[in-house]
């Protein structure tokens, strides 16, 4: 796919007056660092000050009809009825036939005539899509992927920065307002991938451009940055936040991801629940764990993994190099009876790697 066919975010002008580095992203031209700083210094501000990041790539999709949120809650993971509106909740999209994850989301319930769903940018047409396949009469399920522009921001300064705009600040973890700035509606939420204090604000499109220049005019005091994909990347690998694409896909289910957490196990029935309900009987997949490197080298994603023996006992599935740690990390999924502390050994290109399996995050933050 050329530049030239890439979906664009309304802030994509900001960028490139910004000098950004920019990449295909799930099909859209997306900023993956910005020269001056690079992803070592956008991570550090977030990590320490603050950082935006442009995320409108992500996909929002909305139900709406009597019962919409009683249809979103028998489609997806996660039990919305564990929380009241205003709120959102993190939920995954399974196959029913093979319980494999055709996407990770966030639902915000904001009523239960209407639910805002904000899947990842590629897979926002395939939720919809299964979706319109069995929806109710009465309900509609509409793509607007380009309605909402999403701007994060994120670090232990997000605060006075979103504060500083008159936007809502004292939110609890997940909860969302729709606020107003500049006579425009905004929808934040007190929430982020960084594993940071943060905020995911949702403006209306043509509306993004304004708000973004303002959160960089509010940023100057305390030293915060414009940061790229590349940054949001090491951030959560940090924390070891699953990508979906790498740590969950359709090969991949919630159970060997370690997301139970996520799935309302007692709830009637969600997509894939049999199956997902049967693999968590059997306990013999696979299961997600980290890798902390002893030595030099960063883990990639499809390298093997070897216990001292030689013997391939899992695969990375995501690796970097932490900018905090100075050492490479991954997500990997093992074979059972493999423990935190055992020692591996990761096989880049033939150059073995010395690990230990770890238990993320593998950083401490003021909020993880």
């Amino acid at each position: 796919m050329t530049d030239m066919a890439l979906k664009t975010s309304p802030l994509h002008d900001h960028h490139l007056a910004l000098s950004a580095k920019m990449a295909d992203f799930g099909g859209w031209h997306m900023p993956i660092e910005y020269p001056g700083g690079g992803v070592l210094k956008e991570h550090e501000a977030v990590r320490q000050r603050v950082g935006i990041f442009d995320v409108s790539h992500l996909g929002k999709a909305v139900v709406r009809g009597p019962g919409a949120a009683d249809f979103v809650n028998s489609c997806f993971t996660n039990d919305l009825r564990k929380v009241q509106p205003p709120k959102a909740q993190y939920t995954m999209c399974c196959d029913p036939a093979t319980g494999g994850v055709v996407d990770d989301l966030i639902q915000y319930f904001k009523s239960e005539d209407e639910v805002l769903l904000v899947p990842n940018a590629a897979n926002t047409a395939e939720v919809v899509r299964r979706m319109n396949e069995v929806v109710p009469e009465g309900v509609s399920v509409t793509d607007q992927h380009s309605e909402y522009a999403v701007i994060a921001v994120q670090g232990p300064k997000s605060v006075d920065v979103v504060g500083a705009l008159g936007l809502p600040t004292d939110l609890a973890y997940m909860s969302f307002e729709e606020a107003e700035w500049n006579g425009a509606k905004v929808i934040v939420l007190c929430s982020g991938y960084t594993g940071e204090k943060g905020f995911e604000l949702m403006p209306r499109w043509d509306d993004a451009g304004a708000l973004w220049d303002a959160l960089v005019a509010a940023m100057e005091p305390y030293d915060g940055l414009p940061c790229g994909l590349g940054a949001r990347d090491t951030l959560r690998m940090e924390m070891g936040y699953p990508l979906h694409g790498n740590d969950l896909s359709t090969d991949i289910t919630p159970n060997m991801a370690r997301a139970g957490w996520a799935v309302g196990w007692d709830k009637e029935s969600f997509w894939g629940k049999d199956v997902l309900a049967a693999q968590r009987a059997e306990k013999s997949c696979r299961l997600a764990r980290g890798l902390t490197l002893t030595g030099r080298g960063i883990p990639r994603a499809g390298c093997e993994v070897k216990n001292s023996d030689g013997q391939v006992i899992g695969v990375v599935t995501s690796g970097t190099m932490s900018p905090t740690l100075k050492q490479g990390i991954a997500l990997a999924l093992l074979d059972r009876g493999v423990g935190i502390g055992d020692d591996v050994v990761v096989d880049v290109r033939g150059r073995e790697l010395s690990a230990v399996v770890a238990k993320p995050p593998f950083v401490e933050t003021g909020t993880a």
